[in-house]
C-alpha cells in the first residue's frame, strides 16, 4: 500500500482503534507505539549486474509495558506529516517493521475498515532473483513457451 493511500485511511477515521494484522492472522499489540516514521533506501547491484534502488516508509511498531497506551489513527497521520520532509513525497510503499522475537519488516498489503476499527493487513516479504534471464533461470512462462509453444 502507498503512503499516499495509508494516510488517507488514518485521515478518515482519525478516532478508530488503529490495528495491525499479522500475515498469520495475530495482531500487534493495541498499545503498540509507533516509535519511528522513516524513509529507508537501499541502493544495490543485482547479480546480473544492474545497479538498482528502492524507497519505501517504514513505522517501526514498539511494543512496551504501558497497557494503556493507544496511537489513534489521526494522530498517527499528524506525525505522517511532521515526517514528510524526510519522507520526500507519499508514494512509497509502506512497511512496519515488528520485533515479535525477530525484528521482522512486513509490507502494508490491504485495510479494512470495521465498526470502529482501522484494520491494516500486513504481508510477508521475500526473496528473489532480479537477473533470472542473464542468470540462466527459467521463469514459469519461459519454460510454457520453450516447451509447448502455448505463448
Amino acid at each position: 500500500m502507498k503512503l499516499s493511500e495509508f494516510k488517507t485511511y488514518l485521515e478518515q477515521s482519525p478516532d478508530h482503534e488503529l490495528r495491525f494484522v499479522l500475515p498469520d492472522g495475530g495482531l500487534i499489540e493495541a498499545h503498540a507505539h509507533i516509535t519511528e516514521v522513516g524513509r529507508v533506501e537501499k541502493r544495490f547491484i543485482d547479480c546480473g549486474g544492474t545497479v538498482r534502488s528502492i524507497a519505501h516508509c517504514t513505522l517501526q511498531a514498539w511494543v512496551a509495558e504501558d497497557l494503556e497506551h493507544r496511537l489513534a489513527p489521526g494522530r498517527l497521520a499528524s506525525i505522517i506529516d511532521l515526517a514528510a520532509p524526510i519522507l520526500e513525497g507519499d508514494d512509497l510503499d509502506v512497511e512496519v517493521e515488528y520485533q515479535d522475537g525477530l525484528i521482522s519488516q512486513y509490507p502494508v498489503d490491504s485495510v479494512k475498515v470495521a465498526t470502529g476499527a482501522l484494520l491494516f493487513h500486513l504481508t510477508t516479504k521475500s526473496t528473489d532473483c532480479l537477473a533470472k534471464e542473464r542468470c540462466g533461470i527459467a521463469t514459469a512462462k519461459d519454460e510454457c513457451c520453450s516447451e509447448t509453444g502455448c505463448c
